[in-house]
């Protein structure tokens, strides 16, 4: 049976042993402290990110993560992005100002339908007009989010590429103004930094996320870098969550232990019914952008494990010291 922890976003992740830590530093040779590289543009391609062809995987447990609602809370970026995407897009409907902390606000309570972050855009129109009630987005954006794209007469294409552009402008404007809203989840950064410089894990950013941006909320926020080969971005690729996993799964050793951490419980539903994925330990964190009944749905299901950040740190910590499969 799935397993839940009671707990939340405010407990810290025991402190690590500092010597642990700075050895396992030298054998990966991830710098102790590291100065922030600006990501590269939209039209610098960088074909690692992009392309389906995970390395050959040595470790003793592959960790996969989702990165926004499990590594780092973006929803504050990601909302004010969507509302200056929206203003972009139709400057008479957003001319009101006085409506900027409203729409923030609807925003926060509506992210745990957002899969990719133009959605942001779409939603921050919905609640400024009002189009509709709170709980029929939160029940139906899956049916409301084509509805309104075909009502709006709006690609989505066009509408990846503009909201990344938003994104890539107020970077180049203000680079501390841009990641200052993105906030790493306390405890989180320091236990994914442990497995990083470990031997005995490899971890993989698995994400909606275009890749650029989370390379450099990592960077910056928990001195953590991904290498460009191990982080993928659905959004980019067009590759789902669920191959990704497959692929992962292809090139681990016999016998690894495989992780897939994710604050989607759609997502994780997903990888319940894809054959191939049976070896894959499926874990629901309840930091996350979930709801209360996506937990409890969690905790009946005996493939997921609902975590708090407490049970993730510990769960992390094992495996780095490679204790994960006993």
């Amino acid at each position: 049976a799935a397993m839940s922890v009671a707990g939340g976003v405010s407990a810290r992740v025991p402190v690590f042993h500092a010597a642990s830590l700075g050895a396992s530093r030298a054998r990966r040779g991830t710098p102790v402290s590291s100065k922030l590289r600006v990501p590269p543009r939209r039209g610098a391609t960088s074909v690692a990110c992009v392309a389906m062809a995970p390395p050959q995987s040595t470790a003793r447990t592959v960790l996969a993560l989702d990165f926004d609602g499990v590594v780092c809370d973006s929803e504050p970026e990601s909302s004010i992005s969507g509302w200056k995407h929206g203003l972009e897009l139709w400057p008479a409907v957003f001319s009101e100002q006085t409506q900027y902390d409203r729409v923030l606000a609807g925003l926060r309570e509506l992210r745990p339908v957002v899969e990719t972050g133009f959605e942001n855009t779409l939603l921050a129109r919905c609640v400024l007009q009002r189009t509709y009630p709170t709980v029929v987005v939160l029940e139906n954006w899956g049916k409301v989010m084509p509805q309104l794209m075909e009502q709006w007469g709006l690609d989505r294409g066009e509408m990846v590429a503009g909201y990344g552009r938003v994104r890539d402008e107020w970077m180049e404007r203000d680079l501390q103004g841009w990641l200052a809203p993105n906030e790493i989840y306390p405890g989180v950064g320091e236990a994914v930094l442990l497995c990083e410089n470990s031997e005995n894990t490899d971890v993989f950013i698995v994400t909606t996320k275009q890749a650029r941006f989370a390379s450099a909320i990592m960077s910056e926020k928990a001195g953590l870098r991904i290498p460009e080969h191990r982080l993928f971005s659905q959004t980019v690729s067009g590759v789902p969550k669920t191959e990704v996993l497959i692929e992962l799964g292809k090139n681990a050793i016999a016998g690894s232990k495989k992780i897939f951490v994710e604050d989607k419980m759609s997502t994780l539903e997903k990888v319940c019914l894809r054959d191939g994925l049976e070896d894959w330990e499926l874990v629901l964190v309840d930091w996350g952008y979930n709801t209360r009944e996506e937990r409890k749905r969690a905790e009946a299901n005996p493939r997921i494990t609902v975590v708090n950040v407490e049970t993730f740190a510990k769960m992390l910590k094992d495996a780095a010291e490679g204790k994960a499969r006993e």
